[in-house]
């Protein structure tokens, strides 16, 4: 990767950051909740879906600044998920991003409603853009909402939770996938897409980079969870093991894993090659996505 996209994309990080930190960093009451929900939206993470969503948009020919609020709804939402997925009564884990979760910091009260608090501030942010043409403004709004709930990222933990009552093959390992991770992904690149005025053949190209991008994620994760460690991964590793958790690795092997990682990321970038919307941050951001370690 190049100095140039680096720099680029550690811009783009920062601004993201400071977005976030106008929006949850006003002072305002009751205070015990807004520092639970600062704790987990200020506290780390790459940032990954608002820049999806804000490469996106530029991608097309739109604007950083429209697609911001957008993009910073996008996190909040990804964090609360966090937030409600570390909880004893879901995935049961004491730590996110280096430090002790959520519910360990703040009790388990205070977390899910951290959670609730940010679910609906991410839908105020992007109902409250004047500057935003309506239309556009309701579809994303409704795409947030579909990637979010029963037809998503809430469908995708309740099966996950089901554990191998409901995950036995590898069509249903692909979708949990495609729900609880790949969901959220597709729908800040989309998100980002529509904001920038993208054409019906942008939104597609776009959808399937993004659908390719979110599969390879997870898969990446699953097999980070087998070789990674507390201090690597910021959480615990092994759960997938010990939870006896159906995975891409579990039930193919894992160089059957990188391979099919390998597969994902090639057909992101055809995707965005034949469309003619491969722009380096776009590809840049494929990459980290696949050869992280954390």
């Amino acid at each position: 990767m190049s100095n140039f996209i680096q720099i680029a994309l550690k811009q783009a990080q920062q601004e993201v950051e400071a977005a976030l930190q106008q929006i949850i960093a006003a002072p305002a009451e009751p205070d015990l909740l807004w520092q639970a929900m600062a704790y987990s939206v200020l506290g780390g993470g790459k940032r990954i879906r608002p820049l999806l969503c804000l490469f996106s948009s530029e991608a097309v020919g739109g604007s950083r600044q429209q697609a911001m609020p957008a993009a910073c709804s996008v996190e909040l939402i990804h964090t609360y998920s966090l937030i409600h997925d570390d909880l004893p009564a879901l995935d049961n884990d004491d730590w996110r991003r280096g430090r002790p979760s959520n519910h360990r910091e703040h009790g388990e009260a205070m977390a899910i409603l951290a959670g609730d608090a940010l679910v609906a501030l991410a839908f105020d942010l992007l109902a409250t853009q004047p500057e935003t043409d309506p239309a556009i403004q309701v579809k994303v709004i409704a795409e947030l909402s579909r990637a979010a709930g029963p037809a998503g990222m809430c469908a995708g933990q309740v099966l996950d939770m089901q554990g191998e009552q409901a995950v036995q093959t590898l069509e249903q390992i692909l979708t949990v996938y495609r729900l609880k991770t790949g969901a959220l992904i597709r729908a800040a690149v989309r998100m980002g897409a529509m904001l920038g005025g993208a054409n019906q053949s942008q939104l597609a190209a776009l959808t399937l980079y993004a659908e390719a991008l979110g599969q390879a994620f997870q898969i990446v994760d699953d097999l980070l969870d087998l070789t990674g460690s507390l201090d690597t991964l910021g959480k615990t590793p092994g759960k997938d093991l010990i939870q006896q958790k159906r995975t891409y690795p579990a039930l193919m092997g894992m160089d059957a894993a990188q391979a099919k990682v390998q597969e994902d990321l090639d057909a992101a970038l055809n995707a965005l090659t034949e469309a003619g919307v491969a722009t380096e941050p776009l590809v840049a951001l494929a990459h980290l996505l696949v050869d992280r370690t954390a």
